[in-house]
């Protein structure tokens, strides 16, 4: 009488938490830029082996970008912002909201959109795209509130929108250089007022302030 197999064993669970693994994958990442991680230094940081994060993440470029979306799921507080009623208190806020994302306490300094890309050659180019693409999604949202102050009466009718939005985003990816770089909280918020200086004043009163 032939015996009858044993039943499959089931894969054995994964003896680590992936979201926190992925956190700490995060941080490597915003400290480091993409090239600049190596797999030993996010198998270290995630305390997991490479098989580990093979299974449980892909390879190295999928790991970035689930990192990518989780840093774009931390920095909704920024892009809503944009919500205000103002478009210049809009502007400002999220100015200000991007220095305190990049200079909190225990976090690394800068925007892992900016960072990442800094340091990536012709063997990376895919990387520099999307988080380029990234960074031109942020600019697109400023620009269409923009849009919408001018149809509001909230901008001079000479006003370019896209040239605005341009603006601000450059200054936005210029205080994630200098927040890198060790520039304070303070010395980066004065920056800010300087660049809400430049703001088109409007003499119609259609908008709010």
């Amino acid at each position: 009488m032939k015996k009858s197999k044993p039943p499959a064993k089931l894969g054995r669970p994964r003896a680590f938490d992936a979201d926190e693994a992925l956190d700490r994958a995060l941080e490597v990442f915003w400290r480091s830029g993409y090239e600049g991680a190596s797999l030993s230094d996010l198998t270290e940081a995630m305390g997991i082996t490479r098989p580990s994060l093979y299974a449980a993440f892909g390879n190295k470029e999928e790991l970035f970008r689930k990192a990518l979306d989780r840093y774009m799921e931390r920095a909704d507080g920024v892009t809503s912002a944009l919500e205000e009623p103002s478009a210049r208190v809009a502007i400002e806020t999220f100015l200000t909201r991007a220095v305190s994302g990049q200079c909190g306490q225990g976090k690394s300094r800068g925007c892992l959109l900016v960072q990442g890309a800094l340091s990536c050659s012709e063997a990376s180019e895919h990387v520099r795209k999307e988080l380029a693409e990234r960074r031109g999604q942020a600019e697109a949202a400023i620009r269409k509130r923009l849009i919408r102050a001018k149809e509001e009466g909230g901008l001079p009718a000479d006003t370019d929108p896209a040239d605005l939005a341009r603006y601000y985003a450059t200054v936005s990816h210029g205080l994630s250089v200098q927040a890198a770089s060790g520039t304070t909280p303070e010395e980066l918020l004065k920056v800010v007022e300087a660049a809400m200086r430049a703001w088109p004043e409007n003499s119609n009163v259609g908008e709010r302030r």
